[in-house]
């Protein structure tokens, strides 16, 4: 019992990873479209609801919304769920990474005011997933390419102000050692 347990949760979390990252995809989605994308081949009653499930857990943390057009109901990611849908892209694409350097340092400035605290600790949070680290108070840097992954948070989650990407490959030698130190020991 306790076997079947785990498993049913442990199914149940992969697909809300999944729904996030269907949905990370596409504005919208018909939660019938939803369902066939997670189970195509499976009509049974047990994965319909373990979907249904985790479509309900996900709007519950406030991850996903309905939307209700005139003949189907949809589902989209809230700004919370696009987070979380980067930060599980990010933990795929870690397990990829590749081990060469290209010579560039990404640099990230982060200005997002006290006011906006958990914004910030959350994008913290996804900057050291990435590997970066701080250097200063508001500016991070790393040599993993994730400059793309942080450019479409940026874009998504509107902070066209509040985050600066760079991607350079000069950075005064005795920085770059202290960096090299710490990244290729």
């Amino acid at each position: 019992f306790i076997c079947d347990r785990m498993s049913n949760m442990s199914k149940s979390h992969d697909f809300s990873k999944k729904i996030l990252k269907i949905l990370s995809e596409k504005t919208a989605i018909s939660l019938p479209e939803i369902q066939k994308s997670i189970e195509p081949q499976s009509d049974s009653k047990k994965g319909a609801y373990a979907i249904t499930r985790s479509i309900k857990g996900l709007k519950e943390a406030g991850l996903i919304e309905n939307i209700h057009s005139g003949q189907k109901d949809y589902a989209r990611l809230t700004k919370e769920g696009k987070k979380k849908a980067h930060s599980i892209k990010l933990e795929s694409d870690t397990s990829r990474l590749n081990p060469s350097w290209d010579g560039k340092w990404r640099i990230i400035l982060l200005d997002l005011p006290e006011s906006r605290k958990n914004e910030r600790e959350s994008l913290r949070y996804l900057l050291k997933k990435a590997g970066f680290v701080m250097l200063k108070n508001s500016a991070w840097v790393s040599p993993y390419p994730f400059e793309h992954l942080f450019m479409n948070i940026k874009k998504d989650l509107g902070l066209t102000t509040e985050i600066m990407i760079v991607v350079t490959d000069h950075i005064d030698s005795e920085t770059e050692n202290i960096l090299v130190s710490q990244y290729f020991r």
